[in-house]
């Protein structure tokens, strides 16, 4: 597994706003560079035969106007597919309907950019856990995917359950959460009610009991 500190702070994180017809949505945005050729980060992003290998078993038509279903978690419809630069899809899950939008961008011939913005209306749910909710999970991601590039292999099930159970993965979960809620500061959000939207979100992934509320 990837050194985690490193993971990290490989990672860009930020945060926006953009108006739909429903009203206003939140944008979360996350990037990292890898050693590869755009097209091989295209192929670890599309094909579904290897998907699996550094994030979930899909299913579905993978081609715009396809719909997709990752195991056990969200699915939805592809919108647009501009091989091999990028691609946007909803992302359904437990009722909510939100975006995501893949942008691959070539740094030099050896070297590209995987970004990904996740977009969604504020809700209750935004309010009490902020973006590490979405973002400690998308940090997941490109940790599986960071790994399966440097080494070419498989996710191990077994092996990553274990690592997530271990004080490697919760130190992990913890940087991450504690990073967007900088990032979620930095796009102007109250740092007092940030903070203690991020340790509810830590408090989660890391199976505690949430801390108190302020009397």
């Amino acid at each position: 597994m990837i050194e985690v500190t490193h993971q990290i702070n490989s990672v860009r994180r930020r945060l926006g706003t953009r108006v739909l017809e429903a009203g206003e949505a939140k944008v979360l945005t996350i990037s990292q560079t890898y050693d590869t050729t755009i097209e091989d980060l295209w192929d670890a992003c599309t094909n579904p035969e290897r998907i699996p290998r550094w994030f979930l078993p899909i299913s579905g038509d993978l081609r715009a106007g396809g719909s997709y279903q990752f195991e056990g978690n969200a699915g939805g419809k592809i919108e647009r597919c501009d091989a091999p630069h990028g691609f946007s899809a909803t992302w359904e899950y437990g009722g909510q309907v939100s975006w995501i939008e893949v942008r691959l961008i070539a740094e030099s011939a050896e070297r590209t950019r995987f970004e990904l913005d996740h977009i969604a209306h504020v809700d209750e749910h935004w309010g009490e856990f902020g973006p590490g909710a979405v973002g400690i999970g998308w940090d997941s991601g490109l940790l599986g995917l960071a790994t399966h590039l440097a080494t070419g292999e498989s996710a191990d099930p077994e092996k990553v359950a274990s690592w997530t159970a271990s004080e490697e993965g919760r130190r992990f979960f913890r940087l991450s959460g504690e990073r967007w809620c900088e990032a979620d500061i930095a796009a102007g959000a109250d740092p007092e009610k940030a903070r203690a939207a991020s340790a509810r979100t830590i408090a989660a992934y890391l199976g505690e009991e949430p801390p108190a509320a302020a009397s």
